[in-house]
């Protein structure tokens, strides 16, 4: 497996109002779609994002327990579904442990953790031309993936 690009990064936030001042208002990072309240996803315009910003907050609820800052990175490791089997055969042969696989409409993803623990997940993009003619496509509910 080669890695493509770093794709994206994924931020447990307190305030997703102040991070968007800073993100989207001060670094011109652009605002392509949010679910709720709550999370925000935004691009600097070289793919469909490369940061997702959830809040998290002080108070309980869904979100209690998290912390906040990092919550995994999104490595590109190639553009097609047989590409992403291929990723998964080599973790196996490997001895990884895939925890997840998602669909989520824009990109097809497995999930690992690195040697520390921390949160990785390899992806494939699918059709681009999904979230360039519909931007909010970026926050489509999150589906199973049979590889």
């Amino acid at each position: 497996m080669i890695a493509q690009y770093l794709g994206h990064v994924v931020f447990y936030v307190r305030d997703l109002n102040r991070s968007l001042t800073f993100y989207r208002d001060l670094l011109r990072f652009d605002e392509v779609g949010k679910i709720g309240d709550h999370v925000s996803a935004l691009t600097s315009g070289r793919t469909h994002h490369e940061l997702l910003l959830i809040e998290v907050g002080d108070a309980p609820g869904p979100m209690q327990g998290k912390r906040i800052g990092l919550y995994h990175i999104g490595i590109k490791v190639g553009n097609t579904l047989n590409e992403l089997r291929s990723v998964r055969d080599e973790l196996i042969e490997h001895g990884i442990q895939i925890d997840g696989a998602s669909d989520h409409t824009v990109t097809q993803s497995l999930y690992v953790r690195d040697p520390d623990g921390n949160e990785v997940e390899l992806y494939v993009d699918a059709d681009p031309k999904i979230w360039k003619d519909d931007p909010s496509k970026i926050v489509s509910p999150i589906k199973p993936l049979d590889l």
